[in-house]
């Protein structure tokens, strides 16, 4: 599906205003007891978009030109780093995700795979630590999270393209014999949040070759996890519709665990890895 390039004009305004509304509407009232009634689902998200859609309008406007201005500045180094930790962490405290991590992200020429959810699965790890993401070419598209993660070392993937795949697979093991962090989801896309997918197992061939280590990475949004399939998209939810969506919910913990990473030569071929690298992460959220 096409996204807009920009959350400017007229018509993109008009347009996440028509997504608020009907975020409202869909929200169920609720009541508890008899006599008392407290203030309902849809009033409390209209609440959260009056103090939020500011926040976020801010933050891309004003926060945003500051970020790429660092980027550029820093060139690629601890400042540049510094920043987009920086905007990742900001953004997450507009939409009410209050991060907590666990683990230490390894330094150096790791390759960090972790369960896919949204979006902002993205934000959550650079907000952590800077590493070159492995994603759809469409997200250069998207508003806002395109325009840093397209200043933020991200290789993008042309879905569908053989050409571009080897490209990426050599990118990748390049980056991590030069001692840089790439991530990538295994699972290969998101889903409806309620379930943890295959981890395809080419990936990780990139850090066979490049004889690195391998770290996963568990992504849990709310207590339990029990807000991951809040957080994924709906059935054919666009980027926007989903962004305007989790701008309206209830303030939640993120839990983002950096687990024992995999050594080079811990597991045999890059089908050993995948297992371990999912049963990690699948032990990781079911303990949370």
């Amino acid at each position: 599906m096409h996204q807009p390039h920009h959350l400017g004009g007229v018509a993109a305004a008009a347009r996440i205003r028509r997504l608020i509304r009907g975020a409202i509407r869909r929200a169920r009232p609720y009541t508890i007891g008899f006599a008392t009634t407290r203030p309902t689902v849809d009033s409390m998200r209209a609440f959260r978009y009056l103090y939020r859609v500011p926040l976020l309008a801010w933050h891309a406007l004003i926060h945003l030109p500051i970020t790429l201005l660092l980027i550029a500045v820093g060139n690629g180094g601890a400042l540049s780093h510094a920043a987009v930790r920086w905007w990742s962490g900001g953004l997450l405290r507009v939409f009410g995700m209050r991060l907590r991590r666990e683990g230490t992200p390894l330094p150096g020429g790791t390759l960090f795979v972790a369960n896919h959810v949204s979006w902002i699965d993205i934000m959550v790890l650079h907000s952590q630590h800077m590493m070159g993401f492995i994603a759809k070419s469409e997200i250069r598209e998207w508003p806002v999270a395109g325009w840093v993660t397209t200043h933020a070392e991200t290789i993008f993937l042309q879905r569908g393209n053989g050409d571009s795949l080897g490209q990426v697979m050599a990118e990748m093991s390049q980056r991590l014999r030069a001692g840089r962090a790439v991530a990538a989801f295994p699972e290969g896309g998101t889903r409806n949040g309620r379930e943890l997918g295959a981890f395809h197992a080419r990936i990780f061939t990139a850090a066979v070759d490049a004889n690195a280590p391998v770290q996963p990475v568990a992504l849990c949004y709310g207590a339990g996890c029990e807000a991951q399939a809040i957080v994924a998209f709906a059935p054919r939810e666009s980027f926007v519709a989903n962004l305007v969506r989790l701008l309206g919910e209830p303030a939640r913990p993120v839990r983002v665990c950096f687990l024992p990473p995999i050594l080079p030569g811990e597991h045999e071929g890059r089908r050993g890895i995948a297992h371990a690298a999912r049963t990690r992460v699948e032990r990781a959220m079911a303990a949370a």
